[in-house]
């Protein structure tokens, strides 16, 4: 089962009315100014924190899975208690669960969440987060990835830190097709009409099919979204793409109802452990690399303590544990060392992954897309739904 989520198309059920309202200003009314952010920090006197993540996001123990043994190390090591959540199983149901809240300048009950690098933007636009003080996280500033420290939507990851990280790429099956991908453009060959699966999401899909076209994602522009559009719509009036998915591309690609898709790295990963013959490809031409990032909303009440489980989970010996469990592309390369003086087979092989740990090669081939903006959002969105079909 996937960790990553789908966008659900605005408009459908699960985007409350507040997040389309919001989606499409430039400088929205439930904007919230720095000096009304702040709560008063409990972090002192109680030692508790609530964590919102993703389902299947963390590790679990091999004979209990009601324990995680990172956060049960953090709560050994500094007393911290951790009401640790699987409640987000869509971006913007999330957005549309917790922006009541935020827009009314009331707590959200949450101290950390998990959310898309995309949907980290909108909270970023609208004043919903607060700074972190990197004083207190060490391990943030000595080991963050590089490649991750900046995005455009939070230069210097002053109000996110990546929880994991991965690749949008193209998954396929070579024993079926019976030769390489080495391009998004091999998508379109003839021998692959209705066999050829693309994301739903907006977001998820846009930036892979731009590269497709030699586009600097780092700086799109609406002509080249609207040429991808123009390819797409073409496509599917010839029904070469068989459908647009969400995760249940999964199921498509290990049952062989379809020999190549986009995907997910980490997916793939666990894919491979049950059929060998599915490959992961990073296109000549670039993938995107994308991550799903730790936030603390707008009156948390133990922010101190969230900054703490956020270091913890940047301590190299925590993230390899961590990221031998997800299998997503670990936002701490120092992590790699450890998992390959582990004196595990399983685990010194995991170390050389390049989906898990990216090499150079790779590393030369992946960008973060620049996000979409708010002015933006509303013309791509009624552009591209029409395409997939929602």
């Amino acid at each position: 089962m996937s960790r990553r989520s789908v966008l659900r198309a605005l408009g459908t059920a699960g985007a409350s009315a507040a997040g389309l309202a919001l989606a499409g200003c430039g400088v929205p009314a439930a904007y919230v100014e720095a000096a009304d952010r702040a709560g008063r920090d409990r972090s002192g006197r109680d030692g508790t924190l609530a964590f919102a993540n993703w389902p299947l996001y963390i590790d679990t123990d091999d004979e209990d899975g009601s324990k995680r043994p990172t956060l049960d190390a953090f709560t050994a090591r500094t007393g911290v208690s951790v009401r640790y959540t699987e409640e987000i199983n869509d971006n913007d149901e999330f957005f549309g669960k917790i922006s009541p809240a935020l827009m009314n300048h009331q707590d959200t009950g949450r101290d950390l969440i998990v959310v898309s690098d995309w949907m980290a933007a909108r909270f970023v636009r609208l004043g919903w987060v607060q700074e972190m003080d990197r004083d207190r996280q060490p391990n943030v500033a000595k080991y963050l990835d590089p490649q991750l420290r900046s995005p455009a939507f939070d230069e210097g990851r002053r109000y996110s830190v990546p929880w994991q990280s991965g690749i949008t790429g193209i998954a396929y099956n070579r024993r079926k097709l019976g030769r390489e991908i080495k391009h998004t453009e091999d998508l379109w060959a003839s021998d692959l009409r209705g066999g050829v699966t693309l994301l739903s999401g907006l977001d998820e899909a846009f930036a892979l099919l731009m590269q497709g076209d030699d586009v600097d994602i780092t700086r799109w522009t609406a002509d080249d979204f609207h040429r991808v559009c123009d390819r797409i719509e073409r496509l599917v009036r010839r029904k070469h793409i068989r459908r647009f998915t969400g995760n249940d591309y999964i199921k498509d690609l290990s049952t062989g109802d379809v020999l190549a898709c986009q995907a997910y790295s980490g997916d793939v990963i666990q894919l491979q452990a049950d059929n060998p013959d599915i490959a992961f490809v990073v296109p000549e031409e670039g993938a995107e690399l994308w991550a799903e990032s730790l936030m603390i909303p707008n009156l948390a009440q133990h922010k101190r303590n969230a900054e703490a489980l956020i270091d913890h989970y940047y301590d190299p010996e925590v993230a390899a544990e961590l990221a031998s469990w997800v299998n997503y592309v670990c936002p701490v390369p120092a992590a790699r060392d450890v998992l390959a003086d582990s004196g595990d087979r399983e685990l010194a092989e995991l170390a050389e992954d390049p989906l898990v740990f990216p090499d150079d090669s790779m590393r030369s081939r992946l960008a973060i897309a620049r996000d979409i903006t708010a002015r933006e959002r509303r013309e791509f969105t009624k552009r591209w739904n029409s395409l997939v079909g929602l």
